[in-house]
Formats: structure tokens, sequence, C-alpha cells
């Protein structure tokens, strides 16, 4: 799951920057997805190691759900920005609805990944 949040966390600092710069670099707000990014990237690099792995995968999901909550509020205007209407701020509607789907699939992902390594630990029975 590590190398997953490292993508993921590279990923969303790459939307971000292109957020900020294609929204006109107007608003340092446009630099979030790039914030969660950089953390979660941090945290799928110390999460590669063994003893440490657990831990920062956690914190890596629960700030992915504050991202994702932070952020799904966008895809209620993504059919208006898909419709072609004018938008007060389209780069920001189109920016928080990826970063809302990328940490709802990221948290798919990773409930699936600890779900497989409880089940891997659990006793079975004889």
């Amino acid at each position: 799951m590590a190398k997953v949040t490292i993508w993921f966390g590279a990923g969303l600092l790459a939307l971000g920057v292109v957020g900020y710069v294609g929204s006109g670099a107007e608003s340092p707000t446009a630099l979030i997805p790039s914030a969660i990014g950089a953390i979660l990237l941090v945290l799928g690099l110390v999460g590669r190691s063994e003893a440490r792995r657990a831990l920062t995968m956690h914190i890596a999901v629960v700030i992915a759900l504050v991202g994702f909550l932070g952020s799904v509020m966008g895809l209620v205007d993504l059919p208006d920005l898909l419709a072609g209407e004018d938008l007060e701020r389209p780069w920001a509607v189109a920016v928080q609805s990826i970063m809302a789907v990328a940490l709802a699939v990221y948290l798919v992902l990773a409930i699936r990944s600890f779900v497989a390594v409880r089940r891997d630990r659990a006793p079975t029975s004889a």
C-alpha cells in the first residue's frame, strides 16, 4: 500500500500545480491538492519501512478521508461544468472533482488492503 500511496500522492501533487497554474495562479487554495499529495507522498515513503507501515498507512487514510470530504462538493457542480455552463470557478470544480474521485479510489484500495492484511494475520482454525 505504500507504493500506491506514493503514486496517489505524486498525482495529487501534480494536480494541485496544474490547477494552480491553469487557474491563473490567482489563489493559493488551488494548491490544496498539492498539500494533500505531499503529505501522502511523505507518508508513503515512510511507510516503505515495515516497522512504520501500519501507522503511516492509517494516517494516510485519515488524511485522504479529510481531503475527500473537503473536495467532494466539487462533484456537485461537475454536471454543470460538463454541460458547458458558465461557472464562476471552473478550474476549482474540475480540480476538486478529480481530487474527490482520486481519493475515493485511494480509500477503497486502502480499505481493501487493510482487510486483506487482517485476513492474512487471522489465526486459522484447525
